[in-house]
């Protein structure tokens, strides 16, 4: 990467900071004459399907939110080496976190900027997508005409859909911002999984230090010489709330309470501070039941649609319930589509992005097609040298899946060879490779149904040892 100068039309000037799977770098665009942020997907992930589709995800999503208190995205593409970019406004003022680096701010200040970001967020919300990695560092500044700061929302690196969230999901999120319903994988996440990382943020521009754990938080007053007024403090610690059903209902009704700390009767006494959660809520579970007929819903989308008919009365954002501790013995998933269902053991079903793919991560004709993962733990499915558990499948409508299949390597792991796929549904090869870094077991397959030249499918499988599940998951998918 330091090799290039430019990235399509736009001319780099430097880097502004790199993270675990990505480079961001200042870029200027010499067609329109403005400076842009240029994101690179990492050389050493390059080759993994499950995270160019992450990173995509990122830019779809940034995009999806369509509302000036997100970054936005300008274009999208890739290197001549394969690897995806997307190409972001520039925000000249760098992050909450540069700003908040030599201490406390003072208190207004602290409490316009967190207002500010709960509003960003309040948008994302709107779009039906939750943040789940709300920190300083992820709130930006950018210097607006007239001169003010403007506050964006940025790194949707983590970000999932409402309905997918609500449902299966991982742990994720940073140590200090993550609610405690965020830190164990399955306990199901809403939109206030976000206030409570947003209380963080102005706990830590407030006081200068990130918070303790949840249930273990100090009152900010203590921290503050003087003190601070009560009504600031009291909207700071319901944010902090470890029981979400007793922080602020949606990020707008902590935004308002910030603007007017102590004013007036309390937001959640105001009929708009719930009235939003509400309106939300009817109109996500709405629209969400409308793509899909009766008894193809996906596992996420089931759980907001019923939530949404059975909690509306707290007022509240509660879109589904934790899953069960006990799994069956396997679950049905589907794609956003319902193009794609397969089933998979019940101790795998974790976590879900069902949001597709982009065939051109296999070397096949790039597009948008079905696709979804789930596996134990997303937050290690991209990574061979950590154990997990889940399944690939994504959909192709041109190329060779089965070429593109048999010529994929993966350094590490050991070739065991590859074997016909379990008919009579499906025909193809299925390769196998064991002793990866991880110690588990990775399965590829590129299939076609009985009958048919299309849809292909891409198939890939990470298990430990013990009993083999790849048979009966491959004969248990269905494509339409």
């Amino acid at each position: 990467m330091p090799s290039l100068e430019r990235i399509g039309r736009y001319r780099l000037e430097g880097r502004l900071g790199s993270g675990a799977f990505g480079t961001v770098w200042l870029a200027h665009d010499d067609v329109l004459e403005a400076p842009v942020a240029v994101k690179v997907l990492a050389d050493n992930w390059s080759h993994r399907l499950d995270v160019r589709e992450r990173f995509l995800s990122e830019a779809r999503l940034l995009r999806k939110a369509g509302s000036p208190l997100v970054a936005q995205v300008y274009d999208i593409g890739e290197l001549p080496d394969g690897r995806p970019y997307f190409v972001m406004e520039y925000a000249d003022g760098g992050t909450l976190a540069d700003l908040a680096g030599d201490g406390p701010l003072p208190v207004p200040e602290a409490l316009r900027l967190t207002a500010l970001a709960a509003r960003c967020a309040h948008a994302l919300h709107e779009a039906g997508i939750v943040h789940r990695d709300v920190k300083p560092g992820n709130v930006l500044l950018r210097t607006a005409p007239d001169g003010t700061r403007r506050v964006l929302l940025a790194d949707l690196g983590l970000a999932k859909s409402l309905a997918e969230a609500s449902g299966l999901t991982l742990a994720a999120g940073s140590a200090g911002y993550r609610p405690p319903e965020q830190a164990a994988p399955g306990a199901g996440i809403d939109a206030r999984a976000d206030v409570y990382a947003l209380g963080a943020v102005g706990y830590r521009l407030v006081t200068g230090v990130v918070p303790a754990a949840p249930g273990s938080v100090v009152p900010p007053g203590r921290l503050v010489p003087g003190g601070l007024d009560p009504g600031v403090e009291r909207a700071l610690m319901r944010a902090l709330e470890p029981d979400r059903e007793r922080r602020w209902p949606t990020a707008l009704a902590f935004a308002e309470e910030l603007e007017g700390p102590g004013g007036g009767r309390p937001a959640a006494a105001r009929p708009s501070a719930a009235r939003p959660a509400v309106r939300f809520a009817v109109r996500f579970a709405s629209r969400t039941a409308a793509r899909f007929p009766a008894g193809r819903r996906p596992l996420a989308v089931a759980a907001v649609v019923a939530a949404a008919a059975a909690g509306l009365a707290a007022g509240g954002l509660a879109l589904a319930p934790a899953l069960r501790t006990s799994a069956p013995p396997d679950v049905r998933v589907e794609d956003a589509t319902g193009r794609i269902a397969l089933r998979v053991p019940g101790a795998w079903a974790r976590g879900l992005r069902d949001s597709g793919w982009d065939p051109a991560a296999l070397g096949l004709p790039p597009g948008h097609e079905p696709g979804l993962a789930v596996a134990d733990d997303l937050s290690r499915w991209p990574d061979l040298g950590t154990e997990a558990r889940g399944v690939f499948a994504g959909l192709s409508k041109h190329g060779d899946v089965t070429a593109r299949v048999n010529a994929l390597v993966h350094s590490g792991c050991r070739y065991d060879g590859s074997r016909a796929a379990p008919g009579p549904y499906w025909h193809g090869r299925v390769r196998v490779w064991s002793d990866c870094p991880g110690g588990g077991r990775l399965t590829e397959a590129g299939l076609v149904p009985d009958g048919r030249a299309r849809p292909q499918v891409y198939v890939q499988i990470r298990q430990r040892e013990g009993a083999d599940a790849t048979d009966r998951i491959l004969r248990s998918l269905r494509v339409t």
